[in-house]
């Protein structure tokens, strides 16, 4: 969906350290582009959508904080040649996911939060997922069942899948979890709608989630839906 981002600005600045080769030490494998030093830095980490791979959004990081260091992780389920999913589809209608897929995805992308935390020095609360489509289906697997894991979540083009929405309920208290919703309004696969009822389901479980309506979109991110994206990652760290 967005690999010119990746063709046309997978270059860095000297302060940067940009790997171009798959990178496999981690429980799932990924793309980085890190600063070579060892502080503290926030950590956002792309999870690309349904047949796409690693290479999808990481070039969107050159609209992002340029203080931030950035991880883009390639789906555990093979498709073919360069095309990955996080889950297979269950049914026809409706975008659900399987059961299955879902909790051992689940699994292997905390796992893969935690180990890049540790190596890449960053707090589980300065931790950022930001997922297109089905990318943005495993932001709210994971977030949304254990907020702990992260710092904040942006959901771009997703929904709220069933199987999770079923057991979701409504706390007192809610450990502190940024949410950020994107919508195209004229997104046909993943309906605007979705978008929309995710933002109010939030709503009832007591988040505040930022949402964003892109008139005239479809199943793609904008650059104005970048311009937010920019501003939220900075709201969260000035």
């Amino acid at each position: 969906m967005l690999k010119v981002f990746a063709l046309l600005t997978l270059l860095a600045s000297s302060a940067v350290h940009a790997q171009t080769t798959l990178q496999k030490d981690l429980p799932l494998n990924y793309l980085a582009q890190v600063h070579a030093d060892a502080e503290q830095r926030p950590l956002v980490i792309f999870l690309h959508g349904y047949g796409s791979n690693e290479a999808d959004l990481i070039g969107m990081k050159f609209q992002l904080p340029a203080q931030y260091n950035y991880l883009s992780v390639q789906a555990p389920m093979a498709l073919g040649e360069g095309r990955f999913q996080w889950f297979r589809k269950k049914g026809e209608g409706a975008y659900n996911g399987e059961t299955d897929d879902l909790r051992v995805a689940g699994q292997k992308l905390r796992a893969f939060i935690s180990a890049a935390a540790q190596k890449y020095h960053a707090q589980p609360d300065k931790v950022y997922l930001i997922g297109f489509s089905q990318g943005a289906m495993m932001t709210y697997e994971v977030g949304l069942r254990q907020p702990t894991a992260v710092g904040g979540i942006a959901a771009l083009s997703g929904r709220v899948l069933p199987v999770l929405k079923r057991e979701l309920k409504a706390e007192a208290a809610h450990p502190p979890l940024s949410v950020f919703i994107g919508h195209g309004t004229a997104d046909d696969r993943v309906p605007y709608a979705d978008g929309t009822a995710a933002n109010t389901l939030l709503h009832t479980l007591g988040y505040q989630p930022q949402f964003h309506a892109y008139p005239g979109v479809g199943h793609s991110i904008s650059a104005a839906e970048l311009r937010d994206l920019n501003g939220w990652l900075q709201q969260l760290n000035p």
